[in-house]
Parts: C-alpha cells; sequence; structure tokens
C-alpha cells in the first residue's frame, strides 16, 4: 500500500524519473503524461516494493513499461524515429543568447538518432543514474551488454555531435557576471 514512505522516496527520485521520460518520448507533453501515468499507476499499486532501491528500481521498470505499452498501442515507433522535426537546427540563426537552446537541442535531436537500445540504457544510466548493474537488472540484460551499449550509444553521439555546432558552457558562472 502506497505510504509517506512510498511518497518522500518518489518525491527523491522526481526529477531523473521524469527526466527519463523527456528522453523516451519526443515532446515534454507527452513525458508529462507518462510521468502522471507512472506516479498514478504507482499510488495504486497493492503492493509497491518496501526497499528503497526496489521501489526505484520498480518505478523506472513501471515508466518505461508504460512507454513501451503507448508505442505498441500507437504503433509509431517507425514515425518517431523518422520525424523531419529532428533536423538539424540552421547555426546561421543561432545567436549567442540562443546556445544554451541550441546545445539542448541538438543533444536531444542526437539522443533521438540513437538506436532504441542505446536510447534506453543511455536514459537510465546519465539520466535516470542507475548504476551499470542496475540498469543491467531493470533491463534483463547482462551487465557487459549494458556496458557495451553505453559505450556504444556515447561514441555514437559524440559522432552525430561532431558535425553540430556545440558550444560547451560552463558549468557556473563566476562572481562578477
Amino acid at each position: 500500500m502506497f505510504d509517506a514512505q512510498h511518497q518522500a522516496w518518489l518525491e527523491e527520485m522526481r526529477r531523473k524519473l521524469f527526466g527519463y521520460a523527456c528522453a523516451l518520448c519526443t515532446d515534454t507533453a507527452s513525458a508529462e503524461d507518462l510521468y502522471q501515468d507512472a506516479m498514478l499507476r504507482a499510488m495504486a499499486a497493492p503492493n509497491p516494493p518496501d526497499d528503497p532501491r526496489r521501489y526505484r528500481l520498480w518505478m523506472f521498470r513501471l515508466l518505461r513499461n508504460l512507454w513501451i505499452d503507448r508505442l505498441r498501442r500507437d504503433r509509431r515507433l517507425d514515425e518517431l524515429l523518422n520525424d523531419p522535426a529532428l533536423a538539424a537546427p540552421d547555426e546561421a540563426r543561432i545567436t549567442g543568447g540562443e546556445q544554451s537552446a541550441v546545445n539542448r537541442l541538438a543533444v536531444r535531436q542526437a539522443f533521438m538518432q540513437l538506436s532504441k537500445a542505446h536510447r534506453d540504457v543511455l536514459a537510465l544510466v546519465d539520466i535516470g543514474g542507475f548504476s551499470y548493474d542496475e540498469a543491467a537488472e531493470l533491463l534483463d540484460l547482462p551487465r557487459g551488454t549494458v556496458m557495451s551499449r553505453i559505450s556504444r550509444a556515447r561514441s555514437a553521439m559524440a559522432s552525430i555531435l561532431a558535425d553540430v555546432p556545440v558550444v560547451a558552457l560552463p558549468l557556473r558562472r563566476e562572481r562578477g557576471q
């Protein structure tokens, strides 16, 4: 039964869970719907896990399974992967103030060009914050497979982004700026 402890765990993981939903979906509205559906499903579950690690894995698996169910229901996987809206931005129109947004868009577009398997594992590890072992357990894959997919996905992202004008931004502002 959903109780205060489960609610506290959900609150701790909400940003990473929503980030994972955003990584799976092609737009924020769909990610919000997916995230909310996962929250409702979790709160209505008769026997959620009582261990925080297991609960976290269960929540990400629940969200992922809801996403897969949506893909199957809509039969839109091919449309999502071949969406012309994922074309690279016109770099001539980019101004300095827009660089951060362009960076995010470029990374998102590169991410969406990866195979489903690579997007899935990269989203779990780099966005969801799962360890290789946890991602392997969640995806029912050997740890080595997760590690090789992460390596290949990161390499593919780097190759895709090599031709895009992504500018490194400072991690934090210096005082006085």
